[in-house]
């Protein structure tokens, strides 16, 4: 078997999986179950948070159809989250998406799939550190009762600072390694949890309030998807519905680092689908109560009021829970900062896993001698959504609805090029395995990952338009087709040029194309310079 050195092709000595030729990358193992990975992968989904920032974007959209919308996004991650499944049961790696989408279709549709990855995840922390900083200062201003306080968020070198100070704060947890980050996230998760069960409920009760004048009872026509007015209106809803749900597949890039599992599933693969399960009824339940208390009107709490449409929570707070409200925006602060730091796992450990196969620098590769965490990638994601929330808060008054959409199409992005790996993967195989193995490795992901895919063309197109989203426009092009164009765009840039440095990964010689089918024993490995 031909093994080499990245860095000079001298032979090596490593330990490599006869059955996928992917090789270990110097994280622990058996560090995470599944109650701790289930736990991380709604951390990294932040409900709390996600909602806040996404009822009022979906609802500019599709009105009274917001749940039907949330329930539509929840179809095509269930098909999604059956392909990667199957896939992280073939070819367990921190890669996840990069990885999968090289072995099926090749380093440069793999390349790319890893970027889309990294930037989703890039656009949400930026998104999130400034949720925390409204929230921060609405919590304070509930405290000292002086509304004042809560306009600090306006100020953008504050808003700035503040969010700079969140971002150090998180990386500084998640480079101490899965130990402390797992701690940290079990009290965060229980916290928000129940104050947001409360805060449904409350609003279900205010919704049948005479007193509340735009409170309605939930109808059955706001679960039917077909009421949405165009195709537009619903790839719309349909990508910022996707925004909530994402962030499950975090839970999958800790193959590596998870405790070996007694049946059939592995410890990873059982916590995403009982995340994902849990996200759907969450989810569904907080938008027909928030549509149902709230109303569609277009000034106070009403949903098509743009003043409060990316931050819906923090108006709805105190009309729904009254003195109680500074536990919701505590609850939402808790989210988002934990949320922060979960999340910066999934990128971390894709940049590990590309620098690992020689798609990136290699220097992104290093391990932390004493908490075992990707430290270098950790730095490198968290500096870069730092960077970017400044820049974005200069341009865009409206930054995190705009981003939450760019999001949504990201997401859209690499789900779809990673479900369709699934199919292509497990073409061969699949219909030796009988009828239940046909569709939940072939039918149900392609399906999905085309749906996604349909997705992001449509909602690309029509966010050029300088009506998109919350209305920012850079030179006349919606600012949200801009973000997605520039991000896209600059991944196929920094692809050429990695190509050009080091072409042993984009010649298919690190990880070549191959099917279940395929003895990949004999595959070329590379060393990571960390021992087995």
């Amino acid at each position: 078997m031909a093994k080499y050195d990245l860095n000079s092709a001298n032979p090596v000595t490593r330990t490599l999986d006869s059955h996928t030729g992917i090789s270990k990358k110097g994280l622990p193992s058996g560090t995470v179950g599944v109650l701790g990975a289930l736990v991380i992968g709604l951390s990294t989904c932040a409900p709390a948070y996600t909602l806040t920032a996404a009822v009022g974007p979906a609802a500019s959209e599709v009105g009274y159809q917001t749940p039907a919308i949330f329930l539509m996004g929840f179809i095509p991650m269930l098909l999604v989250a059956l392909g990667y499944r199957a896939l992280n049961a073939a070819m367990p790696d921190s890669g996840t998406s990069f990885t999968w989408a090289t072995r099926a279709f090749g380093p440069w549709i793999g390349w790319m799939a890893g970027w889309g990855l990294i930037a989703a995840t890039v656009l949400v922390l930026s998104n999130l550190a400034g949720i925390a900083v409204e929230f921060l200062f609405q919590s304070l201003s509930i405290v000292m009762n002086d509304p004042a306080i809560a306009e600090l968020s306006d100020n953008r070198i504050i808003n700035i600072l503040v969010c700079l100070a969140f971002m150090a704060l998180a990386t500084f947890i998640s480079y101490r390694g899965m130990t402390s980050t797992k701690i940290f996230q079990y009290i965060t998760v229980a916290f928000q949890m129940a104050i947001l069960i409360w805060f449904i409920v409350a609003m279900f009760v205010g919704a049948a309030d005479p007193a509340n004048e735009a409170g309605r009872m939930p109808e059955l026509s706001w679960f039917n998807p077909l009421e949405v007015d165009s195709v537009s209106a619903f790839a719309a809803g349909i990508a910022v519905s996707i925004f909530v749900y994402w962030g499950w597949d975090t839970i999958l890039t800790m193959g590596e680092e998870t405790k070996p599992s007694k049946g059939r599933l592995s410890t990873e693969s059982k916590a995403a689908m009982i995340l994902v399960g849990i996200l759907v009824v969450l989810y569904v339940g907080t938008a027909t109560a928030t549509v149902a208390y709230a109303g569609l009107g277009d000034t106070g709490t009403g949903l098509n009021n743009s003043a409060i449409a990316e931050n819906v929570f923090a108006a709805l707070a105190h009309p729904v829970m009254g003195p109680a409200a500074i536990m919701l925006s505590l609850a939402i602060l808790v989210s988002a900062l934990a949320s922060i730091n979960s999340t910066a796992i999934s990128p971390a450990r894709t940049l590990l896993a590309m620098a690992h196969y020689g798609a990136v620098p290699q220097a992104i590769k290093k391990i932390h001698p004493k908490y075992k965490s990707p430290h270098v990638a950790l730095m490198l994601s968290s500096i870069v959504a730092s960077v970017f929330y400044a820049v974005m808060r200069f341009i865009s008054e409206d930054v995190l609805w705009d981003t939450i959409t760019a999001l949504g199409m990201m997401v859209c992005f690499y789900y779809g090029i990673t479900a369709l790996a699934s199919p292509w993967y497990f073409r061969k195989t699949a219909f030796k395995e009988g009828a239940g193995a046909v569709f939940s490795k072939i039918v149900l992901p392609g399906i999905g990952g085309l749906l996604l895919l349909v997705v992001f063309v449509q909602t690309t197109v029509d966010s050029m338009n300088p009506d998109f989203g919350s209305g920012s426009n850079i030179a006349g092009v919606g600012l949200v087709g801009v973000i997605g164009v520039v991000v896209l765009g600059l991944g196929v840039v920094l692809m050429l040029v990695q190509a050009k440095k080091a072409p042993a990964f984009f010649r298919g010689d690190v990880l070549s194309r191959a099917d279940a089918s395929s003895d990949t024993a004999s595959m070329p490995v590379f060393d990571d310079g960390l021992g087995s």
